[in-house]
């Protein structure tokens, strides 16, 4: 199996997909038009990203199987053409949670007691002990998160272990309770972000970008802190209105550490504009949130996980585009000697009806004599159809149409 990777990839991660017995072709500057023609020209089956944007024309140029994403969110991929296409789009859900939740913690302790600054003055041979002694400090504080995934739960553990009182709002617990995502950890749970920011002395956002949460840290809940609360942004940058938290910076001293920001260069060197990291009380990094060994390698051994299942079996871990629900209505439970052409028949025989399987699995029984199917179908088959089928293949026991 060719395996093109077009980002920087850990070594061990290449050796592992060699050790797996795949062709590796490592280029992992390819971008735009280039990595176009390259998989064009190498045939791949898997392409292998991390920031390199995957276009819908890449993909129906391709001859890809699966995209993965090195790293856990995907917008940089044209999942809807991916999926039209019959392209598996698979993540590494988890694996740069701890990374995250270090730097989310890293940047309100240096907003907690100005870690910046100190840094700032004692090179400029300036002491300010005076000064900087000005510390709110962090414990029995109330850390508010907006996300309870894999991130925000990390980040909840080192809020407990400072101390912490932790406010939740998840669109998964606003649907119906906390659930064992929580563990053993406690927390409040808010009803709508408003609350949890009304109720916290930090807000930290935890929220993948989608369509629904593009901008969706708005003013409405912004406005909500407490003057001199803190805010931390380590998810992504289009998430949350930096207009409204700039004013909000000014206006309402509300100091800020963020790792993603609304207009980041494309590049990984380059000149940066955004207004908001000159102003003081904002303090940022340069979205380094998942790059540490530790999480790069734990991305690279996911990423040779999932190409090597799909390898060996033909199944994808971590699939992120697969239908949650089908169009079928109806399935058809076959109980059949194990022989060959007999699912052969009955599909055929659905085909002359304009009846459409949507998915479809066959149980061998013991010895390997008799197998039962379970067809879905889009449509339910008239009986004629049905009686068709049984009559036609003397290898039919039993033919059961089950509405679903």
């Amino acid at each position: 199996m060719k395996v093109l990777i077009a980002d920087k990839f850990e070594q061990a991660g290449l050796d592992g997909l060699e050790a797996a017995g795949c062709d590796v072709l490592y280029q992992p500057d390819l971008k735009d038009d280039a990595l176009t023609q390259a998989l064009q020209q190498s045939g791949a089956a898997v392409l292998v990203v991390r920031s390199t944007n995957v276009t819908g024309p890449m993909l129906e140029a391709s001859a890809l199987s699966l995209v993965v994403r090195a790293g856990a969110g995907y917008n940089t991929i044209d999942v809807a053409t991916a999926s039209r296409c019959g392209i598996y789009v698979s993540n590494c859900p988890g694996k740069n949670a701890v990374a995250v939740a270090e730097l989310a913690f890293a940047l309100l302790l240096a907003l907690d007691r100005r870690v910046p600054d100190n840094v700032r003055d004692l090179r400029a041979g300036t002491w300010n002990k005076k000064e900087y002694s000005k510390a709110r400090g962090l414990f029995g504080r109330t850390l508010g998160l907006l996300g309870y995934g894999n991130i925000g739960q990390e980040v909840a553990k080192r809020a407990h272990a400072f101390g912490m009182p932790v406010v939740v709002w998840s669109r998964r617990f606003a649907e119906g309770g906390a659930g064992e995502e929580a563990g053993a950890l406690p927390f409040a749970v808010a009803k709508t972000p408003q609350e949890a920011a009304e109720r916290c002395d930090v807000l930290s956002v935890h929220l993948a970008l989608t369509k629904e949460t593009r901008g969706f840290v708005d003013a409405s809940i912004i406005d909500r802190l407490r003057p001199g609360s803190y805010f931390i942004n380590t998810a992504r940058g289009e998430v949350v209105d930096y207009a409204a938290l700039e004013r909000a910076v000014r206006e309402r001293h509300i100091r800020a550490g963020l790792d993603v920001f609304a207009a980041e260069p494309k590049e990984a060197t380059g000149a940066m504009a955004d207004s908001i990291v000159s102003l003081p009380g904002v303090y940022g990094t340069h979205h380094i949130g998942a790059s540490t060994d530790q999480a790069q390698d734990a991305i690279a051994a996911e990423t040779v996980r999932v190409i090597a299942s799909f390898k060996d079996t033909g199944k994808v871990p971590n699939v992120v585009n697969l239908a949650k629900k089908t169009p079928a209505t109806h399935m058809l439970v076959v109980r059949h000697h194990d022989r060959p052409g007999v699912l052969a028949h009955v599909f055929l025989n659905l085909r002359a009806g304009s009846i459409n399987v949507q998915e479809t699995e066959n149980v061998i029984f013991e010895g390997a004599e008799a197998a039962v199917a379970r067809i879905n179908l889009d449509a339910a088959p008239p009986p004629a159809l049905l009686k068709q089928i049984q009559d036609g293949n003397r290898d039919i026991l039993d033919l059961q149409l089950v509405t679903i």
